[in-house]
């Protein structure tokens, strides 16, 4: 029997990462599955670096035997010039949040994507996918929404303040996607799009700790809506807490941010990491921040 573990070492490069719950979670599963894995937050703001030095930062990565980094704000487009091989989902977002370092090459992926797949297809299994509204059409709402029309959503309408913003958005996956609808639409649209609507999807920044409040005026919710936020912090925003109490399926964002994480995990490792455990450590590490705020 040999007596040698293999081993993993992991990164998370970006802006303000030192909070991130993402380095425990990998760090627990792997002491679960019996692995030795080490996981630092390389924080661009503490180190005074530029979003740029990511390339340089890759590069080091390499030399010191890292087995990947996963990459945040503001690098998941800066770093594709430094790749070797970008996944064809990373490629038509033009983002990757996780790279695979192997055999001296650098593989790109996109666990935005993939994450709130799974996180779909495991919180709201039997959820109706006819025509979904979708709030914030920003980076995660771009691969949020790659990942709704990926799953079947027949018809996609994709509300943005920045009407530009959406409207290059859709171009995009409209494209991605010839036999769905995917329509760009303002805020005060909200009133008619709501009553057709199977779901709602929220991404943008209002209900994070420092953004309180909901995206929409809540009357616009009916029981028979399923609304999902991919805002975790906190895990009960406001707008899951106004859906639950109207008696609507919720998908909270911790879902989405766990298979985020099982995600990059089972690239790094080529292990299938336990999601429901996962889930289970994330929801411990959340309630114990709220114990020490």
């Amino acid at each position: 029997m040999s007596l040698l573990t293999e081993s993993y070492l992991v990164g998370l490069v970006g802006d303000g990462v030192l909070p991130s719950l993402t380095p425990p979670m990998h760090e627990h599963e792997g002491d679960v599955l019996g692995v030795r894995y080490l996981y630092r937050p390389i924080d661009l703001l503490d180190l005074q670096l530029p979003g740029t030095a990511v390339g340089n930062l890759l590069q080091q990565a390499r030399t010191l035997g890292f087995n990947g980094l996963n990459v945040t704000h503001p690098c998941k487009q800066l770093v594709l010039e430094y790749l070797d091989e970008v996944t064809p989902d990373a490629r038509r977002l033009g983002a990757v949040n996780t790279v695979l370092i192997r055999d001296g090459r650098f593989v790109g992926h996109n666990t935005d994507c993939s994450g709130f797949g799974a996180a779909l297809a495991g919180g709201l299994p039997d959820a109706a996918l006819d025509r979904v509204v979708q709030l914030g059409a920003g980076g995660a709402g771009s691969a949020v929404a790659y990942a709704l029309l990926s799953a079947g959503v027949q018809i996609l309408d994709l509300v943005d303040v920045d009407p530009a913003r959406a409207a290059a958005r859709t171009a995009e996956l409209a494209g991605f996607f010839p036999s769905a609808t995917v329509t760009a639409h303002a805020p005060e649209e909200l009133p008619a799009l709501m009553p057709a609507a199977d779901g709602l999807v929220h991404c943008t920044p209002i209900g994070m700790a420092a953004h309180p409040g909901v995206p929409l005026d809540l009357a616009l919710l009916e029981p028979r809506h399923w609304v999902a936020d991919i805002v975790y912090r906190p895990i009960d925003t406001e707008l899951i807490r106004a859906a639950r109490a109207k008696g609507c399926a919720v998908l909270d964002g911790g879902r989405m941010a766990v298979a985020q994480a099982a995600d990059s995990f089972r690239i790094f490792t080529g292990l299938e990491p336990d999601a429901e455990r996962m889930r289970a450590h994330f929801l411990d590490l959340v309630a114990a921040e709220a114990v020490a705020a």
